[in-house]
């Protein structure tokens, strides 16, 4: 059974690659950023709190999401394996979820940081043409992350769980490192 997060910054590449390893193995890509994007555009209310805080490029708050998350890995598809892409962002999120899969006796995940430097995600994320994607956003972004999700690849190596690729190649080969570092 396979269970990946995916950590790294903005713009890293963390979500084609998360869909192309996705497909590789046959397991479902859970974005939280995709979930929290549905949830604006249907307007739900999970929706509109989440878009107060994306507009200023801010994360989420933590409970709103990990509700989420957990009612998503209780889904059957998921049962086999699954790949977290923006999930958790903090410490406390990452508690929560080693709390929740050592509930469910599931607890075996694998992280993967994907390290890109800022200049490159950057000028990447100004490629994409998002709403949320101008500049003075994605560089508050890239604070934010510093800041509160950054502290996870010690949290994680700690725990022996950390396996970094560089993020800074073409797509292909990201994603040919990437098989290579979760199948040893």
């Amino acid at each position: 059974m396979t269970r990946l997060i995916f950590l790294g910054p903005p713009g890293a590449g963390k979500g084609t690659q998360a869909k192309a390893l996705a497909d590789f193995l046959n397991i479902p890509h859970i974005s939280t950023g995709d979930i929290l994007r549905q949830a604006i555009t249907d307007q739900t209310d999970l929706g509109k709190k989440a878009q107060e805080y994306m507009d200023k490029g801010d994360l989420v708050p933590d409970k709103l999401v990990e509700d989420m998350v957990e009612e998503r890995l209780q889904k059957p598809d998921a049962e086999h394996g699954w790949i977290l892409d923006g999930f958790p962002r903090t410490v406390a999120q990452a508690i929560f979820l080693g709390e929740l899969l050592a509930k469910v006796e599931k607890d075996e995940e694998k992280v993967v940081n994907l390290d890109a430097p800022d200049e490159i995600v950057i000028a990447r994320l100004l490629g994409r043409g998002r709403k949320d994607d101008a500049e003075d956003v994605i560089r508050h972004r890239l604070d934010v992350y510093r800041r509160d999700t950054a502290p996870l690849i010690k949290y994680y190596g700690d725990r022996q769980k950390l396996l970094t690729v560089n993020g800074n190649q073409s797509q292909e080969e990201v994603t040919t490192a990437l098989k290579k570092v979760i199948t040893v």
